[in-house]
């Protein structure tokens, strides 16, 4: 265990009981010198930007790469009241809108649901939000950390509420198979670029994007509904949206179900471009013969 990440996580422990605004204006004030300073990963947001908004001017791109980086800021600091909070606290700075029958399907329902959680920078929030109010067993899917103190923190924050399991990525898809068919949900971020090795490309704002294909198999073989959720900052916390289940999906074509995906997604994002997750380097994995962009 590192003295560092010892440290970081006793801070966040402490920035739990600052008030929101403050805390906010504190994290917003470090996203803008991050702006400035983390120059290699401003790069990253403006050939993001430029490849998917073509049409807006540089001065609105610019704009939109600023207010990222303060939700960057934000929504990093923010785990601090989701994980270590009192829940009167956290669940007062949560609020979930969704059609009652949907907010009831997922919460009471027998029939498996993926919750196909983007990445903006509220998926945590979201992810607290709805397990909370969840009783049914739900599972999440993560990226093991380097340092094993900040993987188990991480761990123990996102199953804080509900029935949760976490599972690591190099557990592969048996697990999540079987908990699927026996009726649980499943918190899902395919959205992001895994590399060639299971990966198709399918547009992404026009361009061809390696996509991990994992949505449609696991809604087809887990025969589950897919449930969209977006997360969204506000100033007096966050603001999650259930969407209704895609009809029609999956169709049992992965380019297609993929294809459709991905769009869905650019609407979602067209919303609110600043919070979605810039900082990937979503087009690393390039099509043969095709330059890199970074």
């Amino acid at each position: 265990m590192s003295m560092s990440a010892r440290l970081g996580i006793g801070f966040m422990k402490v920035l739990a009981h600052v008030p929101l605004p403050a805390l906010r204006a504190f994290a917003g004030g470090l996203g803008r010198l991050l702006y400035w300073v983390a120059r290699p990963r401003r790069k990253v947001v403006d050939r993001n930007l430029a490849m998917c908004f073509p049409e807006l001017s540089q001065a609105e791109r610019e704009r939109i790469a600023r207010q990222t980086f303060v939700y960057v800021a934000q929504s990093w600091l923010d785990r601090s009241w989701l994980w270590h909070a009192p829940q009167a606290v956290t669940s007062a700075r949560l609020k979930v809108n969704g059609a009652p029958a949907d907010l009831e399907e997922l919460a009471t329902g027998q029939r498996a649901v993926i919750l196909f959680a983007p990445h903006f920078y509220g998926m945590d929030a979201a992810a607290t939000a709805l397990t909370m109010r969840m009783p049914r067993p739900s599972m999440t899917i993560y990226t093991t950390q380097r340092d094993p103190m900040i993987n188990e923190w991480a761990r123990v924050g996102r199953t804080r509420y509900g029935n949760v399991t976490a599972l690591e990525r190099t557990d592969g898809v048996k697990p999540v198979l079987q908990r699927l068919r026996s009726g649980q949900v499943l918190y899902l971020l395919p959205d992001m670029d895994f590399g060639p090795g299971q990966s198709i490309f399918v547009p992404f704002f026009g361009v061809p994007a390696a996509t991990v294909p994992s949505l449609s198999r696991f809604a087809q073989l887990g025969r589950a509904l897919v449930m969209p959720v977006i997360s969204r900052l506000t100033p007096e916390g966050y603001e999650i949206e259930l969407l209704p289940a895609w009809d029609g999906f999956p169709t049992g074509n992965i380019e297609a179900d993929t294809t459709r995906m991905n769009a869905e997604l650019e609407r979602y994002i067209r919303t609110t471009p600043s919070q979605y997750y810039w900082v990937h380097r979503r087009f690393k994995t390039r099509p043969d013969g095709a330059p890199p962009v970074y």
